[in-house]
């Protein structure tokens, strides 16, 4: 494991899981997968741009507006969708562009140090900040689009456009870092779905596993994917322990991973 990587495993395993380093730890282990530059000292030099950056933010007004005087000049655009620059958090604060659940995680940590309340809201497709009490008065805001304000009803909106149904108190929740996290990861690992970026995708799926809480279909990605870039004896066992795991309640995706596994142990022969 390299120092990033093991620095993040433990970050993501402590008792109070700070986005801003797990966030900085895991976009040098990217950074590096791929060739970028990466900061000598990830946490250090993430927190001193997060700082500097709450130094902005002025002490008098409503929340959102005193936050989008330090952060409306970040955004996003269709573009950055295929960026993996845009995942990356130093390089989102360095250029002030990126996705929108990295612009939310600036947010959280630039009001998290100017004592404002704030939470991230992951939504179908899009991941929104609100400020305040989630279960009183808030506001939410789109970082993706320079910090403006979403009215309650376009939020409820884009939940039941995707789902079909008015959205239930469960799927308007506050996310935990942990959760965000892990969307971070599964975005990387989505964008670097095509063959001359599988070794990022190998990274962001191994960083995922990491987490203290991440779903069983994780194990199956990684060890499929570890077969298909030649290392059969590790997506073999992966495969393997998604099989076990998965065998009380799905025997049939059980059965397709031991499947999969035993033809990759017989290509080491």
């Amino acid at each position: 494991m390299s120092q990033w990587r093991d620095a993040f495993a433990a970050t993501v395993r402590g008792d109070r899981v700070g986005l801003g380093d797990a966030c900085a730890l895991l976009a040098a282990e990217l950074g590096r997968v791929h060739g970028l530059v990466v900061p000598d000292d990830p946490v250090a030099s993430g927190r001193q741009a997060l700082d500097a950056l709450a130094t902005g933010v002025p002490a008098g007004g409503p929340a959102h507006e005193r936050l989008r005087v330090a952060l409306g000049g970040f955004g996003g655009d269709a573009d950055d969708y295929d960026d993996l620059r845009a995942s990356l958090i130093h390089e989102v604060v360095r250029r002030r562009r990126g996705l929108p659940i990295l612009l939310s995680a600036v947010w959280l940590e630039v009001a998290a140090r100017a004592g404002i309340p704030a939470y991230g809201l992951g939504l179908p497709g899009h991941f929104v900040v609100g400020l305040g009490d989630p279960d009183g008065y808030h506001v939410v805001v789109d970082p993706f689009a320079g910090g403006l304000t979403m009215r309650p009803a376009e939020v409820t909106s884009l939940v039941a456009r995707a789902s079909g149904a008015a959205p239930g108190p469960s799927a308007l929740r506050p996310w935990e870092p942990v959760e965000i996290l892990q969307r971070v990861l599964l975005n990387v690992s989505a964008w670097a779905a095509t063959p001359a970026r599988w070794q990022v995708r190998r990274a962001a799926l191994e960083l995922a596993l990491l987490l203290p809480r991440h779903s069983l279909d994780l194990r199956r990605r990684h060890g499929e994917l570890m077969v298909t870039m030649g290392g059969y004896l590790e997506g073999a066992v992966q495969l393997e322990a998604y099989s076990d795991a998965v065998e009380p309640v799905d025997p049939a995706a059980a059965q397709r991973a031991r499947r999969s596994a035993r033809q990759a142990r017989s290509r080491l022969n």
